[in-house]
């Protein structure tokens, strides 16, 4: 990176993903809840209060399966994996890796209809 590459803050950062207008939630590996933009916030039910909780706490059984079995397949390269499609949305599980490559978390992505 040279010197006069700008530096994305996590201000910045934080200003971009909160104006995608679906839900982004984001987790880690241990299935923490670590970031939600503001149209998740608004979404789900409990808002801000998911922050720090166990996703899989959230979910029932079928759906905790779905979640670990594209979890391995996210940890062996796949990138994405589309997990929900109804005439409501389309919802993705997608692989959250680092500069190295090696996956620390993921998240649910929304398409919804119109973008289909």
């Amino acid at each position: 990176m040279s010197p006069s590459t700008p530096i994305l803050d996590a201000a910045m950062l934080r200003a971009i993903l909160d104006s995608v207008p679906d839900p982004v939630l984001v987790a880690d590996l241990e299935h923490t809840i670590v970031f939600m933009n503001r149209a998740a916030v608004v979404h789900y039910s409990k808002g801000e209060a998911l922050l720090g909780t166990n996703l899989l706490d959230c979910h029932n059984e079928q759906s905790n399966r779905v979640i670990l079995e594209v979890l391995e397949t996210l940890r062996a390269g796949e990138e994405e994996r589309l997990i929900t499609d109804n005439e409501k949305h389309r919802i993705y599980m997608r692989a959250v890796r680092d500069c190295d490559g090696a996956l620390v978390g993921y998240y649910e992505r929304y398409e919804p209809p119109a973008a289909r």
